[in-house]
């Protein structure tokens, strides 16, 4: 069978991690304990024009809902979020064409601050290799027209984009901090386009199994992050200690509680374990935006006692950095526990 996954060259480098670990004798690339059907579930739904209501009960029941999902669930989604669904379209359109360039381009060419990946370079055996490519963009590179080369239509829609998410994550960052009392004013001075991020995400149709991971399972290392994904699924969480497959909504936003929010909520608020899994038959886009503060921020609880040691964001994306160097996967805010 002809695998079209040479264009990035992921199947070499998975079938390399595979024989790599047959010669190892530690059980070979059987991914067989990841279940390929599951439970589907349906995040928490929010309309975010509670939050502009000038009915002051509405204003309230829009924020406990935004609170209550980042404590139950660490997920949910969001609708009438201010993002306009032709920019989403638009978007969609721009990184469905910069995908499809030729691999050589991709890689080499320099585009978008020279951020091309594929797979994962750390991976040592296939349980940690992720079946994906992708554009990890600073929010400071993306006005730049000389990241675009040829893609020149591609920038306005990014700076477009990227102001929009800024002022979403900001809304909904402001809300979490307000409900556990305090002025939203620290966030929101700290997370600014020098240390925020988007990503563009495709995955390649997989049709070597449908148990291997797009994306292998993490939680995200930021405040929140905001997806906005296709119709095509994969998506999958942990809830009650078990894994359930995220439910698509296209005219939904998805949003999600990162590390850091978890550190300084004192753990009211859930950065939750999170997988993309591979698609045989179709292929999948998304985009995250990741709300970030400046690397020497200190991130402390809101409340004592303290569940975390202080920390800052530099020293914290160090620490992942070296835990996945040297032992293949994030360790995370266990490494920062009192």
């Amino acid at each position: 069978m002809m695998i079209e996954s040479w264009n990035p060259p992921l199947l070499h480098d998975y079938s390399k991690l595979s024989r790599r670990q047959n010669s190892h004798n530690d059980g070979g690339a059987n991914l067989s304990a990841e279940k390929v059907l599951m439970e589907e579930c349906e995040l928490p739904l929010i309309d975010l024009n509670g939050l502009t209501s000038e009915d002051e009960r509405e204003k309230i029941r829009c924020e406990d809902a935004i609170s209550k999902a980042s404590s139950e669930w660490g997920f949910f989604q969001v609708v009438n979020h201010g993002v306009s669904l032709e920019l989403l379209r638009k978007m969609r359109r721009e990184q469905m064409k910069l995908f499809k360039a030729p691999f050589e381009m991709k890689a080499s060419c320099g585009i978008l601050n020279n951020s091309y990946r594929w797979g994962n370079s750390t991976a040592t055996c296939p349980k940690q290799f992720s079946w994906s490519e992708a554009f990890h963009i600073p929010l400071t590179k993306i006005s730049e027209a000389a990241c675009y080369g040829e893609f020149t239509t591609l920038r306005e829609v990014m700076v477009e984009y990227a102001n929009a998410m800024q002022n979403l994550a900001k809304s909904l960052a402001g809300v979490l901090v307000r409900n556990l009392g305090h002025r939203d004013s620290h966030i929101k001075e700290i997370c600014n386009e020098s240390s925020c991020f988007l990503r563009l995400n495709h995955y390649p149709k997989c049709q070597i199994s449908q148990e291997i991971f797009g994306l292998v399972p993490h939680t995200d290392s930021d405040f929140l992050t905001i997806l906005h994904q296709d119709e095509v699924g994969g998506l999958q969480l942990m809830k009650d200690n078990k894994w359930v497959a995220v439910k698509p909504n296209q005219n939904a936003l998805i949003v999600n509680i990162g590390d850091l929010f978890q550190a300084w909520s004192n753990d009211v608020y859930k950065s939750v374990e999170h997988k993309v899994m591979a698609n045989g038959k179709m292929e999948r886009f998304s985009i995250a935006y990741f709300l970030c503060p400046s690397y020497d921020s200190l991130i402390g609880s809101c409340k004592e006692p303290s569940v975390y040691k202080k920390f800052t964001f530099g020293e914290y994306r160090y620490q992942i950095q070296q835990d996945v160097k040297l032992i293949g996967h994030k360790v995370g805010l266990s490494r920062f526990l009192l």
